[in-house]
């Protein structure tokens, strides 16, 4: 009869199979709770600093791109961070209403925008990176083998080897 369940189903309930025993088996299911409980343990650590994560995350590739090679562009830093430009336009005017980031037009483009920090910012990137590697350091403790990791994440990622 149409519309009705097949003998072992439950009335509106369609049968969903896996190759998995548990979703707790799953890498991905486990990489989301992973990734879930270090964003948690990040966001505690940046805390103190006034910071979200994402601000976190431009404010420290804004310095390392500003140490290594001069003053990025807000595309070349959301490029770095593989941030949304448009959402990294809107953090990087918050950092720099909290004082952390100065926004100059370029001096050949005038569409760019060239980013810089502020002596303050400096003081909060330097603290901030500093509580975020020692938070990493905590929640990676239970990884036996680092440099294999970091490999695999670097494959996970695209990105190519160090």
């Amino acid at each position: 009869m149409a519309g009705s369940p097949r003998a072992g189903q439950a009335r509106g309930h369609r049968s969903v199979s896996s190759r998995f025993r548990s979703a707790w088996d799953s890498p991905g299911f486990l990489l989301w709770h992973a990734s879930l409980r270090w964003q948690r343990k990040m966001a505690a650590a940046l805390r103190p600093m006034g910071l979200t994560h994402v601000q976190f995350v431009l404010l420290a590739s804004t310095w390392w791109l500003a140490t290594h090679g001069g003053q990025p562009s807000q595309r070349e830093l959301a490029d770095h961070a593989g941030t949304d430009v448009m959402m990294t336009s809107q953090v990087v005017r918050a950092l720099q209403v909290k004082g952390l980031i100065t926004r100059e037009p370029d001096k050949h483009d005038p569409r760019a925008l060239r980013l810089g920090l502020t002596r303050q910012g400096e003081k909060v990137a330097q603290r901030a990176l500093a509580a975020v590697e020692s938070a990493d350091e905590d929640y990676f403790r239970a990884v036996e083998n680092a440099p294999r990791l970091i490999g695999a994440l670097r494959a996970m990622a695209g990105r190519p080897k160090a």
